[in-house]
């Protein structure tokens, strides 16, 4: 059996000065990463919360609160409760009863929509009675039924503008 040669010295001496320069570059490398990811993010935040602290300051009023005139707060109408037939293939009865209210801007828009409450609710019942039950199951059919129903009290009440349809009851049979 032969034994391993043992390295020249030269080839130790490349070995230690590769070593020696490996380190000093992951020291260089790591503060190259703290120089550009990690000092922007915290004068950002820094300068964010600064900003934030300043127009607080601007804002509050004696003892430290802020203004109520922020922003009105909502008004609500509520529609007559509604019971439809819903569509079914199989010829089985389903129906649904349904109270909802509008979220309007302002007391204006509610004296705007009032006069023509009898439109909002014939658009909502033409449009419940071609529903299936499968239609309104699950989260996702009650978010679709929704986005329609703000979708066809907006083309009703226009130039109104109605922000929201918010179920009060929703039962199916």
């Amino acid at each position: 059996m032969s034994k391993p040669k043992a390295p020249k010295p030269e080839a130790e001496a490349e070995a230690g000065a590769e070593g020696a320069e490996g380190a000093p570059k992951k020291k260089r490398s790591l503060v190259k990463m703290l120089v550009m990811f990690v000092l922007p993010a915290v004068l950002v935040l820094g300068g964010g919360a600064y900003f934030f602290l300043l127009s607080g300051g601007e804002e509050a009023g004696e003892g430290g609160e802020m203004h109520a005139e922020m922003a009105p707060p909502p008004v609500f109408l509520d529609l007559p409760d509604m019971l439809v037939n819903l569509s079914t293939a199989t010829g089985e009865r389903a129906m649904l009863k349904l109270a909802v209210s509008l979220e309007v801007p302002d007391q204006e828009t509610v004296a705007q929509i009032e006069p023509i409450m009898p439109r909002v609710t014939d658009n909502f019942q033409v449009f419940l009675r071609e529903l299936r039950v499968e239609d309104l199951s699950g989260s996702a059919g009650m978010f679709r039924l929704k986005e329609e129903l703000v979708r066809r009290v907006n083309l009703a009440v226009a130039p109104a503008v109605v922000k929201d349809v918010l179920f009060k009851e929703m039962l199916i049979q």
